[in-house]
């Protein structure tokens, strides 16, 4: 089957659901629970995109990624960790955007090829592929969050009770800390993948770090992210200074690969 269908079958389940979970949650006031059959639906795109990422990406003869393999990767994995975590927690508020979001990246891939890795065997290459996208797909998720946090501290400021999706959401204080477990997950995760980067661009080209776009929009985001960590624990930084912290790092993470290599492949024809 051609990549274009599969990819766009699994883009157009994404759709569908974003509408039906915006239908359901943020149109009526009495927003359910999760529904058994909604997990199931939600889990067939994610099996049908998995399979074919892993297909293009590690199953080709050709290791190629580019910024439409990291958006779509990015994304995949983000929708993952959150049908896990509502399986745990009321936060199906959060699935419109993101379903909607993962619905575009999703087929991203069948129309940009990315560019071939100087390196496709190496292992150590994958490990810092796949760390690198994990570290995304975890600040993509906390990033969510927050908004969500934002606009139930706006609703909680303007109207005395909270109906539908955010009525249903854990308590405001429980949220935030999830928040910065994950902020905190994620920067281990880009901290172990700088390293990794480090060390393979060591052994590799002979140098351990290259001043390139890439290489300071990664390392000021993890400044960003890393002082926001020390801010909430010394300083309680909560609300309106977290949220913007949180942003302004994630806008950095996105413009280190997905940004330049947007750049790059499409603006500049340099795949």
């Amino acid at each position: 089957m051609p990549d274009i269908v599969i990819h766009g079958i699994a883009a157009t389940a994404y759709l569908v659901l974003a509408w039906h979970f915006w239908n359901t949650r943020w149109r009526n006031a009495q927003a359910p629970r999760l529904r058994l059959w909604e997990s199931a639906a939600l889990a067939l795109p994610l099996v049908i995109q998995g399979a074919a990422l892993y297909r293009d990406i590690f199953g080709a003869p050709e290791l190629r990624f580019g910024f439409a393999q990291a958006l779509a990767v990015m994304m995949f994995l983000a929708v993952l960790m959150c049908w896990i975590e509502a399986l745990f927690l009321p936060i199906e508020a959060i699935y419109p955007l993101l379903l909607a979001l993962a619905a575009i990246c999703a087929p991203l891939p069948a129309f940009f090829a990315g560019r071939m890795t100087p390196d496709p065997v190496s292992f150590a290459f994958r490990l810092h592929l796949v760390a690198g996208m994990l570290a995304y797909s975890v600040f993509t998720v906390a990033m969510l969050h927050a908004l969500l946090i934002a606009r139930l501290e706006r609703r909680l400021h303007g109207a005395p009770g909270l109906d539908g999706p955010l009525g249903e959401l854990p308590p405001l204080l429980s949220l935030e800390r999830l928040v910065f477990v994950l902020i905190g997950a994620a920067f281990a995760v880009l901290t172990a993948t700088l390293a990794l980067g480090m060390l393979y661009s060591e052994a590799f080209i002979g140098r351990a770090m290259r001043f390139e776009h890439k290489t300071v929009f990664v390392v000021l985001s993890w400044l960003i992210f890393g002082l926001l960590l020390v801010g909430r624990w010394r300083y309680g930084w909560r609300g309106r200074t977290a949220l913007r912290w949180t942003v302004t790092g994630f806008v950095l993470l996105m413009l280190a690969y997905p940004g330049s290599r947007f750049v790059l492949e499409v603006l500049l024809h340099r795949a």
